[in-house]
């Protein structure tokens, strides 16, 4: 979902509960110019991000609220509650007697209109509601009452209860959408005649590398107050077309498949013109006009959003305005480039790893959306598994997924959706799963309580597969549809376990140890002493990332934590069981992050999204230092593991 800005009222007091709460009901509006918001949207809560909006009562102007592109400040995004009645016209109805006390239905509320192409950020009135209830500090600053407000204005001028954590993000973000078109990278520009043929037309986009060429119309040369503005397009799509059609390319002339009357955008024009006009339009492409009416470039979606898709607000808007799988891979690929991004930037692994799962989870959902009808949408519920459920994929490696169908709902069509969801995301980039953990498996597309039973079965540990869907399953998350569904299963794994041998969890920790320990490791870098090279990888996963995973859901299930899929929260839960003290979970917490990047290090500059294991050789002083420790930290964990389920640790 789209992010507000939380340094700027009346959001800069909220409670980190409270901004995800905005976040999950928060969603992108455009209005084009002269647009009005229609009655049945006077339900909301507006900030406008870019343009202006005039509000208007009987028809007469009454007050402005401006984007920031229209402010000397980055930040200034004005706000409206678009539910707030004239009051002046309410004391006056109340005065005359036409409506009664606490009724409003008879007053005639304020209209909204554009002065000019706007994008606003819309918010459920109700969340703004239950938070304002429980914020005296949003209470005051959105009150109906002047003298609050004044009151919220005295104290933040002086200082007092104010949240000041910054969001730098948000103001690169601003930053950037002010930013002339000119300074993101232009596709080179490749002009053919109109009365060319489309096959040379081909010729020079294979040439080029490029999806299009621009077309002159015919003309176009004689004319001297003609500008670059009247150019056509011919793009790989239009070329299909005219095969399909079997007209010929050799003598089929581009005229009669370009397209003219091209939407253009200046250079000097910021991003953010840009990206709206993209929107609005439903375009990928925009030719950027200098100061002589001349062609300087062309500037393509993908490129303008990868100048700024590092900014993860920006993929959300990509992935919920996606009607399409093509539109929905592209906000994919944005997700690998900002990984690649933050990585760079030394973003610490956790905050990036969580920002991708949340990511992901919109893609998941978007695709299902897109996938099954409402019906279905209303009586499953996706979950993710595996390293994607406990948001720590960096990568994408493969699909863990499953789907829980509520007890006597059917769908002829089931099957096929979740054949068509797996393989569509595998499409995006997401490989199918080796061990076949999907939902197109039947195991794994139950109705709850077949799914409750199954987990039972599991729990007997009759088969060695058993506790790997334990495993799968105890990391689930939601994803999207009826969340009481996994909520429910939750609950059946609590029950089950309880239920099950006492020696169960013993026999579970033992994944934790199978794995060889790479002890006497500074064996594998005396090479390096000697300034030889190495051929001795140390493979992440099975030396660390596993073995601290496992264990440290061994000790969850032991302690009956099932709500907290996630390693982190894990260490969380199991420090307030007094399972572990603080600095052991912050230990093994930052072990598992320092893993985590290692490999995603190692996948960045491979190029191998699989890869898994570091040659020593490869690293630093200070990261193979590194890498020592939180190896010792791992080997310290088993023995801790081998010691309290009496398993033999060599």
């Amino acid at each position: 979902m789209p992010h507000l800005d939380f340094t700027q009222p009346p959001f800069d007091v909220l409670s980190a509960g409270e901004r995800q709460s905005i976040k999950k009901n928060t969603q992108v509006r455009y209005l084009a110019k002269d647009e009005v918001l229609p009655a049945d949207d006077l339900q909301y809560f507006y900030v406008v991000l870019k343009g202006q909006i005039e509000q208007l009562l009987n028809g007469d102007f009454f007050a402005a609220y401006l984007g920031s592109n229209h402010t000397d400040h980055l930040n200034s995004n004005d706000w409206f509650d678009s539910r707030r009645l004239p009051e002046s016209l309410i004391e006056e109805s109340l005065q005359k007697g036409s409506i009664q006390q606490g009724s409003s239905s008879a007053i005639t509320p304020y209209q909204f209109r554009a002065t000019e192409d706007t994008l606003l950020l819309q918010i459920n009135g109700s969340t703004i509601d239950k938070i304002s209830a429980q914020n005296h500090l949003v209470r005051q600053l959105l009150s109906e009452n002047l003298p609050e407000r004044l009151k919220a204005l005295q104290q933040r001028r002086s200082g007092q209860n104010l949240d000041t954590e910054s969001y730098n993000d948000q103001q690169e973000v601003q930053q950037i959408m002010l930013q002339p078109v000119i300074d993101v990278a232009l596709l080179p520009v490749h002009i053919v005649d109109a009365d060319n043929s489309i096959f040379q037309a081909a010729r020079i986009m294979t040439e080029a590398g490029l999806k299009h060429v621009l077309v002159r119309p015919s003309g176009h040369l004689e004319d001297k107050n003609s500008s670059d503005r009247t150019l056509g397009i011919l793009t790989d799509t239009d070329i299909c077309r005219a095969v399909s059609d079997q007209q010929n390319p050799a003598t089929t002339l581009c005229q009669r498949y370009a397209s003219f009357n091209l939407r253009t955008i200046d250079f000097d024009d910021e991003i953010g013109d840009a990206l709206l006009t993209m929107t609005r339009y439903r375009i990928h492409r925009l030719p950027v006009i200098d100061a002589n009416g001349q062609v300087v470039g062309v500037l393509g979606q993908s490129d303008m959003l990868a100048h700024i898709g590092h900014h993860s607000q920006l993929i959300s808007i990509q992935i919920e305005q996606a009607t399409d799988l093509p539109s929905l891979d592209t906000a994919v690929e944005l997700i690998g480039r900002y990984i690649r991004a933050q990585h760079q930037n030394g973003i610490k692994m956790g905050n990036i790893s969580r920002m991708v799962q949340t990511l992901n989870a919109q893609v998941f959902t978007k695709l299902w959306q897109l996938i099954v009808p409402d019906e279905v949408m209303a009586n499953t519920c996706v979950i993710v598994m595996g390293s994607e459920g406990r948001g720590e994929q960096i990568m994408r490696t493969d699909q863990d997924n499953a789907l829980i169908i509520r007890d006597g709902f059917t769908h002829p069509e089931l099957a096929q959706f979740a054949d068509t969801f797996n393989q569509q995301l595998a499409n995006l980039g997401y490989p199918l799963c080796n061990g076949n953990i999907m939902m197109t498996n039947p195991i794994w597309r139950q109705p709850l309580k077949q799914f409750e039973a199954q987990i039972s079965l599991w729990f007997r540990n009759t088969d060695p597969k058993h506790s790997i869907y334990l495993s799968a399953i105890f990391d689930g998350e939601y994803v999207c549809g009826d969340e009481s569904l996994l909520t429910h299963v939750r609950q059946h794994l609590k029950i089950a376990h309880r239920q099950s041998d006492a020696m169960f969890v013993r026999q579970f920790a033992r994944a934790a140890l199978q794995f060889g320990d790479v002890s006497q490791w500074w064996q594998k870098f005396v090479p390096l002493l000697g300034g030889k090279s190495s051929s001795y990888d140390i493979d992440l996963k099975k030396a660390g990332i596993f073995p601290l995973v496992h264990g440290i859901r061994t000790l969850a299930l032991e302690n009956d934590i099932f709500d907290a899929p996630s390693s982190k929260g894990r260490l969380k839960a199991l420090v307030q069981a007094r399972a572990l003290n603080q600095e052991r979970a912050d230990t093994l917490l930052e072990a598992l992050e320092f893993f985590m990047a290692q490999r995603l290090s190692v996948a960045l500059s491979t190029d191998d999204k699989h890869a898994h294991e570091v040659d020593p050789t490869t690293l630093t002083a200070l990261e193979r230092d590194l890498l020592k420790e939180c190896l010792a930290v791992v080997k310290s964990f088993k023995g801790q593991l081998s010691r309290h389920y009496q398993l033999e640790f060599g």
